[in-house]
């Protein structure tokens, strides 16, 4: 009597496709559709059957919203320490080094300023490679900078959300930094310049829990994943059964946390839209520190180098007589 004996199953070997290097061809989670690698980059990373929105790195979102040749980055030369000495299964120092190599990026967000249809705008795009966008101390400030950028200049601020949340191997840094957002958007509204929040797959916890969710305007993409704690989490603790499309941007449209879904081909208008109907008093002022004493935009860093270490003092030995 075999009772409890093992099921035994037949082995289905799946060949790859001979002569079709990998890479080339990117299979659609929703409809299992197979679509050209550079096809789908040239489409804003989005399915053209099914409009499935795959990840866009922070480069390519930058160069898809602004008017060409106009990003000026800023704060690129910051670069996340370790505070805590974490050590795990990989330190986190080994982490960063890891990230910075695989994204060309020195921390989750690449932040500057630009314009869009002309006019200035603040901008920040976190890059879900990194880290899953977690937000550490460099994030935090990053995006602090941008609000205060556009609170010193007049100009409209738009922030680009993709992340897991706080990055703990901070700790109680990477947690500071949801108060430190919160307060300058408070400064912002206060002057009565318009804040927009652009919500990507995906947007959790810390993130959302503070500047994701303050902007004068919500705005995300189809199918998006937003929300706080997971869906397991969320279910372990409430002993529930949760809605159909939990945490989805259509059903948070639906119950009111979000004001818009954009599509990624419509945002930019959609944008420029919206900033012509809030902006419009804003007297703008020519960011002329920012743009160098050349006053020539730069275009967007699709790969920047390794942090640049600050010029060295002369010592006394090199000084000359």
């Amino acid at each position: 009597m075999a009772f409890f004996s093992k099921p035994k199953y037949s082995k289905v070997i799946v060949k790859s496709r001979e002569g079709v290097p990998k890479g080339v061809f990117t299979k659609c989670p929703e409809t299992g559709d197979m679509v050209f690698a550079k096809e789908l980059k040239k489409n804003l990373m989005v399915v053209p059957t099914s409009g499935y929105h795959f990840p866009l790195s922070a480069p390519d979102r930058i160069e898809s919203l602004l008017d060409r040749g106009t990003f000026v980055e800023c704060d690129h030369n910051l670069s996340s320490l370790d505070p805590l000495n974490f050590k795990g299964l990989a330190s986190y120092k080994d982490k960063l080094v890891q990230n910075r190599k695989k994204t060309s990026l020195e921390d989750a967000v690449v932040s500057g300023i630009g314009k869009m249809n002309g006019q200035w705008v603040s901008l920040a795009v976190m890059d879900f490679r990194f880290l899953g966008g977690s937000m550490g101390s460099v994030v935090g400030e990053k995006i602090t900078r941008a609000i205060e950028r556009g609170l010193e200049y007049k100009m409209p601020v738009v922030v680009v959300s993709a992340s897991g949340g706080a990055r703990m191997y901070e700790g109680i840094l990477s947690l500071m930094q949801m108060a430190k957002t919160s307060a300058a958007l408070s400064r912002l509204a206060d002057a009565k310049i318009p804040y927009f929040s652009i919500l990507t797959n995906p947007t959790m916890a810390g993130v959302m829990a503070s500047y994701a969710t303050l902007g004068d305007v919500i705005i995300a993409e189809p199918k998006a994943l937003i929300g706080f704690a997971g869906r397991r989490v969320i279910k372990e603790t409430t002993r529930a059964d949760l809605p159909e499309g939990f945490q989805t941007s259509e059903f948070l449209l639906e119950h009111g946390l979000i004001d818009q879904i954009v599509a990624r081909h419509d945002l930019r208008d959609r944008l420029i839209s919206l900033i012509g109907h809030l902006g419009t008093r804003l007297e703008t002022k020519e960011p002329v520190k920012l743009l160098g004493s050349s006053s020539k935009p730069q275009a967007p860093k699709k790969k920047t180098t390794s942090l640049k270490s600050a010029p060295k003092k002369a010592t006394k030995s090199s000084k000359t007589k």
